[in-house]
């Protein structure tokens, strides 16, 4: 790309960092992003992120079935970008497969399958690694070559500003639920206080050891207990 059009993707990427804070949820902000890919990388014609766990792979906001397809690839044959980067977190963060009708060592199995589902290059960005749990964000195109190193930094631009908006948005999301199970279990515990004369410290003693010995979390004994009002 030129001066000009890199002005103009400056111009367009500040707006969808902005937009991507803005947005409510955290499947929002996944849309956001992959919608966003699909329009500011030069040669995208669909987009995802792949989170995998523990050797298990979740597809979120998928543009086309065609994303949803190549996760499963992956998962099924244990190959492909987004599993040589959840091997070490020290390891590359970008990938980009130039050429599919041609042969790739580094994924022998992966990239004729994948080629078959239509793709003619793809890059993948990692997005973050947590414990055992990866995401990154795949960009895939109908043409061979169609990403140039111009793609390949505009797709790492891009990833960057997402990663800190996902994270942004996880962790809202992750204290929205801590306050609301911690509001379910006050009103369990208050319900427990009330109809056993119990004190504040033996209602939850009863809570967490249901929990325990059931093996249910916590936050689901309180809606048990909330729902029917004892945990009989």
């Amino acid at each position: 790309m030129g001066v000009t059009d890199w002005a103009r993707f400056a111009q367009q990427l500040a707006a969808m960092a902005r937009d991507l804070l803005a947005q409510e949820s955290v499947d929002a902000t996944l849309d956001r992003i992959t919608a966003s890919a699909v329009e500011l990388v030069e040669g995208c014609d669909a987009a995802g992120i792949l989170v995998l766990h523990s050797g298990k792979v979740r597809t979120l906001a998928p543009t086309e079935q065609l994303v949803v397809d190549s996760d499963r690839l992956q998962e099924r044959l244990g190959e492909g970008p987004c599993f040589d980067a959840a091997r070490t977190k020290a390891g590359e963060r970008v990938f980009r497969i130039r050429d599919l009708t041609r042969e790739q060592p580094r994924w022998p199995a992966f990239a004729p399958e994948i080629h078959r589902l239509g793709v003619g290059s793809m890059m993948g960005f990692l997005l973050y690694t947590e414990d055992e749990e990866l995401g990154a964000l795949n960009i895939y195109s109908r043409r061979p070559g169609a990403f140039t190193e111009a793609s390949e930094l505009a797709g790492w631009l891009l990833a960057s500003h997402a990663a800190v908006a996902f994270s942004a948005a996880r962790t809202q999301a992750q204290l929205e639920q801590a306050v609301a199970t911690r509001h379910l279990i006050g009103e369990a515990m208050g319900i427990l206080m009330g109809s056993h004369r119990l004190t504040e410290e033996q209602a939850f003693d009863v809570l967490r050891r249901y929990s325990q010995d059931n093996n249910v979390k916590l936050r689901e004994v309180a809606r048990r207990v909330c729902d029917q009002g004892s945990l009989s």
